[in-house]
């Protein structure tokens, strides 16, 4: 998710000139040329030297006035003069944000990280799980208590681990998990942990500790990161809604053993709570849970019908590639879409296998007959309205002959349903994101909107006031700095109070978020979204700026040393 600075007011709605005209009219920050003399426009600093000094040498040192910032007025002392920009910028930023600039992001909207048009897309492809079915957060609990009980029956765990029940919005998705070091903890895009946000068992860790873990750094070494599928010879990502249970049972598990005093092995503690986890899917007590109750689990079963009803009315195909058994996923589309599902689609998969689907040649397709019972048949064709159980993409492709970007699927798991797709075959992907709804809400609120727009803007202060380097001006910059880390612990504290924002760390893009950008054209919270837009529509991702071209964030505009030209006809710029 991009920040909420300048440039993301200015994709709002007719508020945007009118913000624009407040900032540039705000004379207390327009650049003047007493006050910026040799500004070298956007921002940047030019050296400064004596009338007829001469051009400088490119690449000599900057002289003392370096930074180009308007200098304090005759007999007023830095400290005071630094203040009063403090609180000039604080005014600006609330006038900025008048009461009902707030909710300028959709939750149901679909946001595109690459160019894309549905008119081009003739075949749409769906996984199931937290795709077509959405389930609610009861299930995470059943999950977390099944899995517990393993441990504590079957791998002979202490029985004290009954007391630990599940904690809903302890973990988010994307985390990784450093199996030696007992480390749960958030990891930017370029591989530094977030600070505060690196846990053992359900206690923080102190950033000093997490740093000396690491050699006396917060980064990562690429070797000991994932790889493609997100495991690593040491660290683990978790990716998958369904992980959120197994985060949780982690935790506790390392804290009952903290807490008691109890050496532990960290390889067999992992590998034996992933197997309790995956023994609640693989035996199929989870899918007795769902089937038993479906309206309690299954979430947005009318609005699933309405997206695969309109996609066939408009002659497009569909098909199912799912890991699921068909019997759990025929029931839940009977609830979902009615008896006559199977209609809708032109094939289904099932235990599919993924990821290896996409990258395992060996698995023919098998035939399951209407009971779901196998058949021995050789498939040389795939038929609409058969069920076929297994296989590989490679089969796929040749019996159908869907190839490229006219296919686009739609799956929850990154590197499981996404990652190859695109990559290795060009197909077009749409990731389903449900937790995008809540951070989008979290975001359109006026605590987060004032919040970040407020620590953007002090951001910009500090880097451009910090040329004062006498001891009053020192001790205002720290208090700045200190303000500033606050502001930023609490905007993270409105997504999560232990890790934060699945999308960012305080600046950076998280891991998830740039798996996210490689490896989806469009992201959206439920497939249902789809609703929103007509089955010709093209989405058009927004041109965010990159550092060396973002003339109108708010901290640039504000903080006084700015010169760009025709400023108000570039409102409208993306």
């Amino acid at each position: 998710m991009a920040a909420l600075g300048m440039a993301a007011l200015m994709r709002g709605s007719g508020a945007a000139p009118r913000l624009l005209a407040v900032a540039v009219s705000c004379q207390s920050c327009r650049p003047k040329a007493s006050q910026c003399p040799g500004d070298g426009g956007h921002g940047q600093p030019r050296d400064h030297h004596p009338a007829g000094a001469g051009r400088a040498r490119r690449g000599a040192e900057p002289g003392p006035a370096a930074g180009s910032q308007p200098l304090p007025a005759e007999g007023a002392d830095t400290k005071t003069y630094l203040w009063a920009r403090y609180h000039e910028m604080k005014k600006l930023v609330y006038d900025l944000l008048p009461p009902g600039v707030c909710n300028l992001l959709n939750p149901a909207a679909i946001y595109a990280n690459n160019e894309i048009s549905l008119g081009d897309v003739e075949i749409y492809g769906f996984d199931y799980d937290y795709t077509l079915a959405q389930y609610s957060n009861l299930l995470h609990s059943m999950i977390f208590n099944t899995a517990r009980d393993i441990l504590i029956e079957q791998f002979k765990y202490p029985e004290g681990l009954a007391k630990y029940d599940y904690i809903p919005g302890f973990a988010i998705r994307g985390l990784h998990y450093d199996v030696q070091k007992s480390l749960l903890m958030k990891i930017d895009a370029f591989h530094y942990v977030q600070l505060g946000t690196a846990y053992r068992g359900l206690k923080p860790v102190p950033d000093e500790e997490v740093i000396e873990l690491y050699g006396g750094t917060q980064h990562i070494p690429l070797y000991q990161m994932s790889d493609f599928y997100g495991k690593g010879p040491s660290l683990k990502q978790f990716m998958d809604i369904f992980s959120l249970p197994e985060m949780t049972l982690l935790s506790s598990v390392i804290d009952y053993f903290i807490t008691h005093g109890i050496e532990f092995d960290q390889v067999h503690l992992y590998k034996d709570i992933s197997d309790a986890i995956r023994d609640v899917h693989v035996k199929g007590v989870m899918y007795k849970w769902i089937e038993k109750d479906m309206e309690q689990y299954i979430l947005h079963g009318d609005e699933i019908y309405a997206v695969l009803n309109r996609l066939v009315n408009h002659k497009k195909k569909l098909f199912l590639i799912t890991n699921s058994p068909f019997s759990f996923v025929d029931k839940g589309m009977k609830h979902m879409v009615g008896k006559n599902w199977r209609d809708l689609f032109d094939m289904v998969i099932v235990q599919a296998d993924k990821p290896n689907f996409f990258t395992d040649r060996r698995k023919p397709f098998r035939k399951l007959d209407d009971n779901g019972s196998l058949q021995w048949d050789k498939i040389n064709q795939l038929e609409k309205g058969k069920i076929y159980k297994e296989g590989n993409l490679f089969d796929f492709l040749r019996l159908t002959g869907w190839r490229g970007s006219k296919v686009l699927y739609f799956g929850d798991h990154l590197y499981s349903d996404l990652a190859d797709l695109m990559l290795r075959h060009g197909w077009r992907t749409g990731a389903i994101v449900p937790e995008l709804e809540t951070e989008i809400r979290i975001i359109n609120t006026e605590q987060y909107m004032h919040s970040l727009t407020w620590q953007q803007a002090l951001t910009g202060l500090l880097e451009r006031m910090q040329m004062y380097q006498d001891a009053e001006s020192k001790q205002v910059l720290l208090e700045w700095m200190k303000e500033r880390q606050e502001i930023r612990s609490l905007t993270k504290n409105l997504f999560n109070p232990q890790f934060g924002s699945i999308f960012r760390t305080f600046h950076n893009p998280t891991y998830f978020s740039r798996r996210l950008v490689r490896f989806s054209d469009i992201y959206m919270a439920s497939i249902s979204c789809l609703l929103n837009y007509d089955v010709n529509f093209t989405f058009y991702p927004r041109r965010t700026p990159l550092q060396h071209e973002a003339p109108l964030w708010m901290d640039q505009l504000c903080t006084g040393c700015m010169k760009t030209p025709f400023l108000e006809e570039m409102v409208h710029i993306r």
